[in-house]
């Protein structure tokens, strides 16, 4: 008999059957894993399989390859306390549907579910949107695409970088930029100095992010970004 027990994030759940579930997690040591959960369809379950939520997860199986079941005990119920907020829970929902369509499934990702877990405890704050725009850096980074903001990529510059170059994923300057702006991404300034991002800037970030997830994750898989992001866009848009 094959088990593990480990805290996760509900990504998805779907009916199986007459009173099953069949529940996708993000757990830090196991990564993207799939299960049954018997009785998964009942109204005491139906608040705890709700995307971002976190269970302690107890798998079982009888060989590794198979899907096996899953016992969930409810942690925090991260979805419910959002119900009143249409775009944080668009956030919630966006970054628990990248996570599922983005990575392999059972293969360990701890930096990114720790990011992950951080955005989480971030979402109630004020700085939620700010946070989302890095997790969506850092799962571009996980994934081996990360973008390289550190120097203007043609003049080695670290000053006035103002755009990225959307074939390199590199920063540009202001000053060796100016001749290909209409084809380069902008770089919103709060990503270089911290701090928080303003409406225009948030907006800016996710269509840098959005680009490069678009184009070198979700095309991979023949998908395009989730729904739940472009709501979360929608929302973010004055």
């Amino acid at each position: 008999m094959m088990e593990w027990s480990e805290e996760a994030i509900l990504l998805s759940a779907r009916r199986h059957g007459e009173a099953g579930a069949v529940a996708t997690l993000f757990a830090r040591g196991k990564g993207v894993h799939a299960g049954m959960v018997p009785g998964g369809a009942s109204r005491a379950m139906r608040g705890v399989l709700q995307p971002g939520n976190l269970v302690l997860a107890t798998w079982r199986a009888r060989l590794s390859e198979q899907l096996g079941s899953f016992h969930l005990d409810p942690l925090r119920d991260v979805a419910g306390a959002l119900l009143s907020d249409a775009a944080r829970l668009s956030a919630l929902s966006s970054a628990c549907a990248l996570v599922e369509a983005a990575l392999p499934e059972r293969e360990a990702h701890p930096a990114l579910w720790d990011a992950t877990r951080a955005l989480l405890d971030a979402l109630p704050s004020e700085s939620w949107a700010t946070v989302y725009v890095h997790w969506e850096l850092a799962l571009l980074r996980e994934l081996g695409f990360g973008l390289d903001l550190s120097a203007c990529a043609a003049t080695g510059v670290t000053e006035e970088l103002c755009w990225v170059s959307p074939k390199s994923g590199r920063a540009v300057s202001r000053q060796a930029g100016e001749p290909w702006r209409t084809k380069l991404l902008p770089l919103p300034a709060f990503l270089l100095a911290g701090g928080e991002g303003r409406a225009e800037d948030l907006l800016a970030g996710l269509a840098l992010t959005g680009y490069f997830l678009d184009r070198h994750v979700m095309a991979a898989h023949g998908l395009s970004l989730p729904a739940a992001r472009s709501r979360l866009v929608d929302r973010l848009r004055p």
